[in-house]
């Protein structure tokens, strides 16, 4: 597994990177197994990716100060979730060949106003 996000850029930046780290630390202090983070490929990218026993899973973190607009689950639109999904299956041609691929999941883990809310098979 890499060394996970870098600890540089914007505001926004180290914000967000602060959230994938607090989502990151609370899914493996639940048991799921480290894979990868921040995987990029040219069709999207994926916060977090783990194992939660034979099932691969795919984290979306959304961070939201406020509420509003719908809040940081509500953030995750339809177009973000068409995105996560070809990243998702890039991963897994690079992994596992076309041939067959483990379970999979896609979860969100909304950080609102400091609360953690981690959302299982999302979408």
């Amino acid at each position: 597994m890499d060394s996970g996000p870098l600890r540089h850029g914007t505001q926004r930046q180290r914000s967000g990177q602060a959230g994938e780290q607090r989502a990151f630390d609370y899914l493996t202090a639940r048991g799921l197994a480290p894979v990868t983070r921040n995987y990029r490929v040219k069709t999207g990218e994926i916060d977090l990716i783990l194992r939660d026993g034979a099932t691969l899973v795919f984290v979306e973190v959304r961070c939201r100060a406020f509420g509003a607009f719908g809040g940081a689950a509500a953030s995750v639109t339809q177009r973000k979730r068409l995105r996560i999904q070809r990243a998702a299956q890039a991963f897994l041609l690079a992994h596992f060949g076309p041939g067959r691929w483990p379970a999979v999941r896609f979860d969100v883990v909304a950080i609102e106003a400091g609360a953690l809310d981690w959302i299982r098979a999302a979408f």
